[in-house]
């Protein structure tokens, strides 16, 4: 997707965002505050985006968005239970009413036989629910699964709320 492309689909999540009255907060890792960037390029974001977290270390996970150390320790930072906590984390520490998260191994180094370069785990929480997750693998350099990762991100963000009825 082409970098007008991103911002159409950022515009498009601010839109939709918007029309349910909703604030999103994110919680990065792999990407670096790519989400972030990617929806503050859109005029007038700061009316449905709270705020993002980069939280690349596992230090950060912990000190930042309350992910236990146990769950780091158990599944890794590369996890739907650890992007889970993230988004319990980045809820409880923002007035945001839905979060999403992402982590991953973008490569180049990185990977395991389990978890290959690519390997990316999403998720999506609204405020007192549980969090939808979901592990995707994508193909390509560093910088293309990076993209890939915040286009994924973004659109199952569009899904999750376009699937929710409207307040009117």
């Amino acid at each position: 997707m082409a970098e007008d492309g991103l911002i159409q689909l950022a515009r498009r999540v601010g839109e939709v965002l918007r029309a349910h009255g909703l604030r999103l907060v994110t919680a990065e890792s792999c990407t670096g505050g790519g989400i972030a960037a990617a929806v503050t390029e859109v005029p007038g974001s700061s009316a449905w985006f709270d705020r993002g977290v980069v939280s690349y270390s596992n230090a950060s996970k912990t000190e930042w968005l309350d992910v236990p150390v146990s769950l780091l320790a158990q599944y890794g930072a590369v996890s739907e239970a650890v992007v889970a906590a993230m988004t319990a984390g980045a809820l409880a520490r923002s007035s945001a009413d839905i979060a999403l998260a992402v982590s991953g191994i973008a490569g180049p180094e990185g990977g395991t036989p389990e978890k290959p370069v690519g390997t990316i785990c999403l998720a999506w929480q609204y405020r007192n629910e549980p969090a939808s997750c979901r592990t995707v693998h994508f193909s390509g350099e560093r910088g293309e699964v990076r993209r890939a990762t915040v286009v994924a991100s973004l659109e199952g963000l569009l899904e999750r709320v376009m699937s929710r009825p409207r307040p009117r």
